[in-house]
Formats: C-alpha cells, structure tokens, sequence
C-alpha cells in the first residue's frame, strides 16, 4: 500500500481492509481470514504500550509475516508520546509496513488510562500522541478514531489534529465512546470528515453485506472500507464485494468454508484448555450464526452444545454449516 494514497483494484474496488478486534478478531481469526482471502490488509488488534515502558518485549507479540502475503498492520494503543515513538520504532525493525493508533477503544479499563477513545478528549493531546509516532518512523502511520467521547463537539477538531500530525490517512468509526457498539453507526460523519478532510478516509462502522458496501461508498465518498464484524459474520463478504466491482459473481465452494474453520481449530491456542478451545469456536459461531438465516434458528442450542472437545464440536456444526452454505451462501 502506498503511503499517500488508498489503491483500487483494476475493477475500481476500494481499498479492503480486516478491522482489528479485540478479543474475537486475534490471530487464529485472521489466519482462518487469510484461507479465503479478498482483503487487501488486516490490521493487528492492539498492543498496549503501559507508562512502565517494555517496549522491546510487547513489541514481540506482533508478527509482520503473520499472515503473508496479505500485509498486516501494527496498532498500538497507549497516551504516553515517547513510549508511543519508541514502540513505532521497535515495530517498524520488526518489519511492520504501517503503524496505526488506536484512537477509538472504548473500553473504561482503556479510557482510564488515558488512552483509546479518551485521546478524543483533547486534540492537542491526540496531535502530541500521533506526531510522535509520525516523527518516530519512515513507514506509513494512520489512526482509527471514534467522532468523539461523549459526544460530537470535538469531531472536527480532532480531525484536524490527526490530519496536521501527518498521518497518512484516518480510519473513523463513527460512533462516540458514550455510544459503544450500540446505536446506528452515523455514516454522515464519514460523509461530513470526507468533505473536510485533505487525506484518504477509511469508513467503519455496520458494513454486514455488499450493499451496505455500496451504499456506505455512495452515501460517504470514502476512499476505502474496513470490515470487523461484518466479515466474522460472513468471512465470503471480501470477495462478495470485489465481485459486485468486477461484475463476475462470486460462487463460494463447501470447501472454503471447511478450510475456514478447520483453519481456525487448527490455530487454537495449544496451551489452553479443551474447554477454552471450545469456548474460543463458540464465540466465533455466535456471530458467525448472525449472518446466516439457517443458522439463527439453531444459535442457541449450538451454543450450548454439552461437548468439551474442540473437534467433536467441528463434528457437530459441519452438518449445519452445510445448510448454511446451501441455503444462505450460494445465494449471495
């Protein structure tokens, strides 16, 4: 990806980007995420940078070739501006292609702390926090931000703070840290930024199917797209999208989705438990079951399926997931 600016494909498709998430959205997600493909980029979940420092130990959990040869950006999420440089630094030795900021958590455990979504507080302070970063590194820097804390008054402001640090190009969300995942994600926020901004805007925020896509592109201007729980609801939605550019439909295979998931048990944590490695494929079938008319009539018993081994549950889903994949996908 370049730094100045957010590629098409030659079909005219947005840049694609795999949100990062905390929790559901960690390594074995994205490595079941890259057996399909038809993202550009994925973005790591975050890596906290705490006051005390450790910089050269956190910076160890990020892996640039993690998922190669799709390109995986490194988040880091902290208040402090020295630290914040100096595990830019650490990351970019490791071979990170772009570093990201964190701007948006809204998590109470984050926020007190002074990081996340409370950077939206002050914009001076979220401008000393980036342009840290930006002067720490060659590479390209971006930030995914909320359109505020408790409320919008500061949106405007704060874009203009991370647009004059120097960052490559802004990724908004655009619900406040008061709003949570709850209300409708506010997409003439996108539109509004889009309008004041001079740099590439990526838009976030309820994009579960190819028209939303679409009418998010339409309706923002928005230079390109990135997809969180979209995708863990339909992990075909990529290559959905790409089609609906390209004009050839996409035809999703039984073996796709069998690679999906066994990629995703294969990835399981070892050192957990049994029950932790089930527990782990049942929050991913929670949402996964959200997008597939077939599967919500069934969500309930699956998530309480009484099995504490991860392949006897696979065993157990494979037959509804073939139902799935016959009634909700090849339908797309």
């Amino acid at each position: 990806m370049s730094g100045a600016m957010l590629p098409k494909d030659p079909n005219g498709c947005p840049y694609l980007q795999l949100a990062p998430m905390e929790g559901v959205g960690d390594r074995t997600f994205r490595k079941a995420m890259a057996s399909i493909g038809g993202f550009d980029e994925a973005v790591r979940d975050f890596i906290r940078v705490p006051r005390c420092g450790h910089v050269k130990s956190l910076a160890r959990e990020y892996e640039a070739d993690e998922l190669a040869p799709i390109p995986l950006a490194a988040q880091i999420m902290g208040s402090e501006p020295d630290l914040m440089g100096a595990m830019a630094q650490e990351l970019a030795q490791r071979g990170a292609s772009r570093i990201d900021v964190n701007c948006g958590c809204p998590s109470n455990t984050v926020t007190g702390k002074g990081a996340g979504s409370s950077l939206l507080k002050e914009p001076n302070v979220l401008y000393e926090v980036v342009r840290a970063v930006v002067k720490s590194v060659s590479i390209p820097v971006s930030i995914k931000m909320r359109s505020g804390y408790e409320d919008t008054s500061l949106f405007q402001e704060n874009l203009a703070a991370a647009q004059e640090s120097g960052v490559k190009y802004i990724t908004l969300h655009p619900r406040t840290k008061a709003d949570g995942y709850g209300p409708p994600a506010r997409w003439d926020l996108i539109a509004a930024a889009k309008s004041f901004l001079r740099i590439p805007l990526v838009g976030n925020g309820d994009i579960c199917t190819v028209e939303d896509a679409v009418n998010m592109l339409k309706t923002t201007r928005c230079d390109g797209l990135m997809i969180g729980r979209g995708s863990i609801m339909n992990p075909f939605l990529f290559h959905q999208i790409r089609a609906r550019f390209s004009g050839i439909p996409f035809q999703s295979g039984w073996e796709d989705l069998v690679r999906y998931f066994g990629v995703y048990a294969a990835e399981l944590n070892p050192n957990a438990s049994l029950k932790q490695q089930v527990g782990k494929i049942k929050q991913l079938m929670s949402y996964f079951c959200k997008g597939s008319a077939c599967l919500m009539e069934r969500r309930q018993s699956i998530l309480t399926a009484d099995t504490q081994d991860p392949r006897a549950f696979i065993a157990l889903i494979q037959p509804l997931l073939r139902d799935h994949w016959k009634c909700d996908l090849q339908t797309d």
